[in-house]
């Protein structure tokens, strides 16, 4: 079983405790931990897998409990680091159909230093990019770089989630769109909303989408479709994975949990990297990782929302 090592933010998100359209309307907020990179490596260990986070926090409550609870989650944290910036905060209010308005406070994630002695851990593990605040400058970003790398020269398994929120890019996408395209260029695995696919590849229809991301990469392809499943794309073969029927309540930490329960599955394999070539095994996992995502919109809160092995039996 390979390690897969997170890289980016973890923070508290202030949920509104009742349904509200957006933040204006929102009154009241209940803590819970977040941070899609935090996720995607709580989603791994809760199912059984090793999972690292890289990632900094403040020297406060906020970090302490942050950590507390990857640590619950079976995630090794030794590799985060505190800073004395206060730790990242984001305000989220829920529709009744589940989806969000949120916007951010930024701390401390963004003074994550890079590790010169992570370069030999890498080799033949797997590392994650979850991009979300991880190109918006500060020491993290020259530490994601880096670290990507690393990952790159020591033959890791390196997967891509950008995690594009429009708010933290209020002078337009372009600066985003331009430093997502290297990691593209260089995973083995993408994923992205269908939002985020348009806005990457400038097409609006997903097909057209694709296209474009295989004419830069051979990376396995998943667009994630909410309730209509997972559009799958290798470059011999495409195919929409269809998803399964919820009740959704809150819609955060579903494209993570839908990650996590991916990567998991690749974890396991002896040689990552000719999965592209096992449909049949692909197109297996995908659907078990829409389930997880599916799953997750049913309870609030990314973290505790997030499947274990037994929750997944249940479909």
């Amino acid at each position: 079983m390979k390690t897969v090592y997170a890289i980016g933010e973890v923070l508290i998100d202030f949920v509104a405790t009742e349904h509200a359209n957006d933040l204006v309307m929102a009154g009241h907020f209940a803590k819970k931990p977040g941070g899609a990179p935090a996720n995607v490596a709580c989603a791994i260990s809760k199912l059984g897998g090793q999972s690292a986070f890289l990632g900094a926090v403040g020297h406060d409550p906020f970090g302490e409990f942050l950590l507390e609870v990857l640590g619950k989650e079976g995630v090794d944290t030794h590799l985060a680091q505190r800073t004395h910036t206060f730790t990242t905060l984001a305000f989220v209010s829920l529709s009744a159909q589940g989806e969000r308005d949120f916007v951010f406070s930024r701390g401390a994630d963004k003074e994550l230093k890079y590790d010169k002695r992570l370069k030999k851990v890498f080799k033949e593990n797997m590392v994650h990019f979850g991009a979300a605040t991880a190109f918006l400058g500060g020491e993290l970003e020259g530490a994601y770089g880096r670290y990507f790398f690393d990952a790159l020269t020591q033959g890791s398994f390196i997967s891509f989630d950008p995690n594009y929120r429009e708010n933290l890019w209020k002078d337009g996408p372009e600066r985003f769109i331009k430093k997502c395209l290297p990691y593209i260029e260089k995973a083995h695995l993408c994923k992205f909303s269908l939002e985020e696919a348009q806005l990457l590849s400038g097409e609006q229809d997903v097909d057209k989408a694709l296209d474009f991301f295989h004419q830069h990469s051979e990376a396995i392809i998943c667009i994630t479709l909410g309730e209509a499943g997972t559009r799958l794309s290798v470059p011999k073969f495409r195919d929409t994975i269809a998803s399964i029927s919820v009740d959704p309540i809150d819609t955060t930490g579903a494209g993570d949990a839908f990650m996590g329960c991916l990567l998991y599955q690749i974890s396991q394999l002896e040689n990552s990297f000719e999965l592209a070539q096992s449909i049949p095994v692909l197109t297996q996992m995908v659907t078990r990782a829409n389930r997880a995502g599916a799953h997750t919109t049913t309870g609030y809160g990314a973290i505790p929302a997030l499947p274990d092995t037994q929750d997944l039996e249940k479909y």
